[in-house]
């Protein structure tokens, strides 16, 4: 849920599969389109809808990412006609086979590039994205400092901060994430856009998000990424 969003930043990103039931790696291909994609999004809209009014919110604030990962172009395409224009991707060289040819008919698509990844993949990463999102330790900035430096471009940069001090997720630790923030936005400046996390999925996310607002607002930051899991298995939501 969104109820009791911050204001303390102006984008709120808050993330759903495609579809809005699990959808197993392994059955993904076989996924359907079209009306069922259009009915989740319209419901998780207006879910969002309704808590960003009650938070005294505008919804128009909050951008929904649609996770499209395991899930075929067709579904992303699907997605697409009923109006959704943001999708978020961990797996680089699936969304680079899928999305570059969609440009050309979408203009306004955005892909972000989720979750921690190897530092080989950045320059491909850089290359696709509009945003790239876990940024969380030195060796993955430098990575994205020479395919920035390699492609002429470089996406807009969110820093992971590991809130639920979690072993098996990436992220900046809190006590560690606000030096890490000034190094990285003396390194990158402008396009280091925000924060993001990944609330502990049994745990309340609203004080996770107020710690990562608390944060964001620190720096000025204005973005704030946090993954909610709204099916009933993190395997739709959260990074393999």
């Amino acid at each position: 849920s969104t109820q009791g969003v911050s204001s303390a930043a102006s984008d709120v990103y808050k993330r759903q599969s495609v579809h809005d039931t699990p959808m197993p790696a392994d059955t993904a291909q076989d996924a359907p389109a079209g009306h069922d994609i259009a009915t989740a999004l319209a419901a998780v809209r207006a879910r969002i809808t309704n808590a960003a009014r009650r938070a005294g919110r505008d919804p128009s604030d909050i951008t929904l990412v649609a996770v499209s990962k395991f899930h075929p172009r067709e579904s992303v395409v699907a997605a697409l006609r009923a109006g959704q224009m943001t999708f978020g991707e961990n797996r680089v060289q699936e969304a680079a086979d899928k999305f570059p040819p969609l440009r050309a008919q979408w203009p306004d698509l955005r892909l972000n590039i989720l979750g921690g990844r190897q530092t080989n993949t950045a320059p491909v990463a850089v290359g696709i994205a509009d945003m790239s999102e876990s940024r969380d330790r030195a060796a993955l900035c430098d990575a994205i400092a020479r395919g920035a430096d390699r492609v002429g471009r470089l996406p807009r940069l969110l820093v992971q901060v590991n809130t639920g001090d979690e072993t098996q997720k990436s992220g900046v630790a809190v006590e560690d994430a606000d030096a890490f923030i000034t190094a990285a936005m003396a390194r990158f400046g402008d396009a280091v856009a925000g924060l993001m996390c990944i609330p502990p999925v049994d745990q309340d996310p609203m004080p996770h998000f107020r710690t990562l607002a608390a944060m964001a607002g620190r720096h000025g930051l204005g973005v704030i990424s946090c993954l909610l899991y709204t099916s009933p298995s993190p395997r739709d939501t959260e990074r393999s």
